[in-house]
């Protein structure tokens, strides 16, 4: 299916098309569509990919670069990611020739004030995402209009019902592996020959920061490695309203600086 959005004005955004509009236009689309018509919609100034490096970041970020590697990418460098994250990051960038990967990490005020101890992670796991991932990924998400991100129906909890385009109450979200299986990002892994995350093969399925994340047993759902033994299943930049808050707080600022 040739499911494209038609061309809007990124300079406008209340031209944009609705999430619903685009939701019912791309929901049998290819991954590849979805980010051709997320680029065709606003821009490639106004577009941006958010991607953790993870284990199966590799497959969205092979689909982004075949159809424009120019699209900004937003990595959250936490301070609390493994060495082998970073030398992933730096080999996809490599491999894909990915032209504006951003590194962003959170501010140095923030961390000085509210985990001057390194400990918020074990003592308050919302609060330490908030200010490691929530904040900072409102800030870089700033100049955009629309944002690409890689999960999928799948990886159950609150993802098992992701539409393929959504309004995350500031910008439009676009998911384009939402209607993807395992067996079709595991194809676009082997046909593009792309390299693994370095601690894949020692049983991590599904990796985030060092202190919050544990190998998967075999059975196990491939997430049930993030925040073992607590009911927190997100890091909030998906599912939080602090995330809402955060971009909005963000957005009205600019506004005020450019009055």
């Amino acid at each position: 299916m040739n499911a494209i959005a038609p061309q809007v004005s990124p300079t406008s955004a209340s031209a944009l098309p609705s999430a619903d509009e685009l939701d019912r236009a791309l929901r049998d689309a290819s991954p590849a569509e979805i980010v051709a018509a997320a680029l065709k919609t606003v821009g490639r100034e106004k577009l941006a990919l958010v991607s953790s490096f993870g284990t199966e970041s590799a497959t969205l970020l092979k689909v982004m670069a075949d159809v424009d590697p120019a699209i900004p990418v937003i990595f959250l460098d936490t301070g609390w990611l493994f060495e082998e994250t970073l030398a992933y990051r730096d080999t996809l960038i490599a491999t894909l020739g990915l032209k504006d990967v951003r590194s962003i990490k959170p501010a140095e005020e923030t961390l000085a004030r509210e985990d001057a101890d390194r400990d918020l992670w074990f003592s308050d796991p919302d609060a330490c995402c908030r200010i490691r991932k929530v904040e900072p990924l409102a800030r870089a998400l700033k100049p955009f209009s629309a944002w690409i991100n890689g999960r999928k129906r799948f990886q159950g909890n609150a993802r098992a019902d992701i539409p393929v385009v959504e309004d995350d109450g500031v910008r439009l979200k676009f998911n384009p592996f939402a209607n993807v299986s395992r067996e079709e990002l595991e194809a676009i892994f082997v046909r593009a020959k792309l390299p693994r995350h370095p601690l894949a093969a020692s049983g991590f399925l599904s990796v985030g920061c060092m202190p919050c994340t544990s190998r998967t047993a075999e059975g196990e759902d491939e997430r049930a490695g993030r925040w073992r033994g607590r009911a927190k299943t997100e890091c909030g930049i998906h599912d939080d309203e602090d995330f809402v808050a955060q971009s909005r707080c963000h957005a009205a600022n600019k506004k005020i600086r450019f009055r």
